[in-house]
């Protein structure tokens, strides 16, 4: 472990864990449904809650690292594994006794297996394979991405099949969900995901200096300043314009901003840490650049699925997770985009959005009820650092070669010639 992270960790040591709590009004009562606790560390958020087979939430916890991130301008493994370490059996702990459910109650556990950083992945693993060998519990390992795509069951009464969208700090996907363990995999990024640009593009600011920002993760920088901001003083290329696909591209539309900030620097005679004056209309500019991105190939998405019956025209849905979903200016964009098209949009809120307990219980639960993946041995269980989200039918998609024409309803912060950029 070098020195900046055993830095952060005594400061972590100084300082209070940050917890989040909830409950519900079941807490305490005697249980006839099934219960599944579920256990949540593929990055840098430790979380644990408790769901029945009814969907309600009984009892939940999570430890966030985010202040700790922030300090170091990025996750550092070795830190993430260590908190995770340090928290994960006072955050279960948490859970059951805000649920008032104990381990021997459990129908199940469920843990994230994949994908993630493996240094996260593997504290909870071990964790969850004690309690399971312990109490004699079956035990449900989760896909991170499934997860996040099938929360909206748990909010939403969302019959299969629909089309999600998930946006993060680790992945950009466009996949359909068939079903528990089913999906058609449109999209995802070809480099790096929104949530890890606009952050590595907020540092590069120097965000964490400006007066309005300062305790804000580098997205939400973005969006603050963004408000006030005007976008149309900096006008970015679009990625893959030129590709009839659903995938996306995040690092070439990273280097263009850095380009800009370099160019600004020296115009106002200014060093790199420093604010730019223009900070706002810069921030203004990548989040815009960024939805319009998103909103692209999601629209294809969209086309695809119903000129391939995929969806029925009559009931589509879009579901947007992860995140960056919580941004609110993307959020308006991909509603706009829903409504005009006919399809319902979805989200779930914004504390299931990001990375949780409840959403891996929620999974369980899922499985659990079609009976799959449910393991009474665990001999030969590992974790997976990288895993494909369902069936990569993304080559049928650019066969298709799918023109997006120009919207019917406009999106009243774009130029209307925006959206349909080279009408491709």
């Amino acid at each position: 472990m070098n020195s900046i992270a055993k830095s952060l960790l005594k400061s972590v040591k100084r300082s209070q864990a940050v917890w989040l709590r909830s409950s519900s009004a079941q807490s305490g009562k005697q249980h006839l449904r099934k219960l599944v606790l579920g256990i949540e560390t593929s990055c840098d958020d430790t979380g644990a809650a408790v769901v029945d087979d009814a969907g309600n939430v009984l009892g939940e916890a999570l430890h966030c690292q985010k202040e700790v991130h922030l300090q170091a301008g990025g996750i550092i493994p070795v830190v993430a594994q260590q908190l995770h370490r340090e928290n994960i059996e006072q955050v279960v702990k948490e859970a059951l006794g805000v649920s008032g459910v104990s381990v021997r109650e459990l129908a199940a556990i469920a843990t994230t297996v994949k994908p993630g950083l493996a240094l996260s992945l593997e504290v909870g693993l071990q964790y969850s394979l004690t309690l399971v060998n312990k109490y004699q519990k079956p035990f449900i390992p989760i896909h991170h991405m499934e997860a996040h795509a099938l929360t909206i069951r748990l909010t939403h009464h969302l019959e299969f099949p629909f089309l999600v969208l998930l946006l993060s700090g680790g992945h950009c996907i466009l996949a359909v969900a068939q079903g528990v363990s089913d999906f058609l995999l449109l999209g995802q990024s070809i480099d790096i995901a929104p949530g890890d640009m606009l952050d590595k593009v907020a540092r590069r600011l120097s965000l964490r200096k400006h007066p309005e920002c300062h305790s804000m993760a580098g997205g939400k920088a973005i969006e603050h300043l963004a408000q006030t901001g005007n976008r149309q003083q900096h006008t970015f290329r679009l990625p893959l314009q030129q590709y009839r696909n659903c995938d996306f591209s995040f690092s070439g539309l990273q280097n263009l901003v850095n380009n800009v900030i370099i160019q600004k620097e020296k115009e106002e005679g200014i060093q790199e840490g420093e604010i730019l004056s223009c900070v706002k209309d810069i921030a203004a500019a990548v989040q815009h650049a960024v939805a319009v991105h998103i909103i692209q190939r999601t629209y294809r998405a969209m086309l695809f699925c119903i000129k391939n019956s995929i969806l029925s025209s009559r009931n589509a849905t879009l579901v947007v997770s992860g995140g960056v979903a919580s941004n609110q200016y993307i959020r308006k964009g991909l509603q706009t985009l829903a409504d005009a098209n006919d399809f319902a949009f979805l989200c779930p809120p914004p504390r299931l959005c990001t990375d949780n307990g409840v959403m891996i219980a929620w999974n369980g639960i899922e499985r659990l009820r079609a009976g799959l993946g449910v393991l009474h041995s665990t001999d030969g269980i590992r974790y997976e650092p990288k895993a494909p989200l369902g069936i990569d039918i993304s080559k049928r998609v650019e066969e298709d070669s799918i023109k997006v024409p120009k919207l019917r309803k406009k999106i009243q912060w774009f130029p209307q010639n925006h959206i349909s950029e080279n009408t491709n």
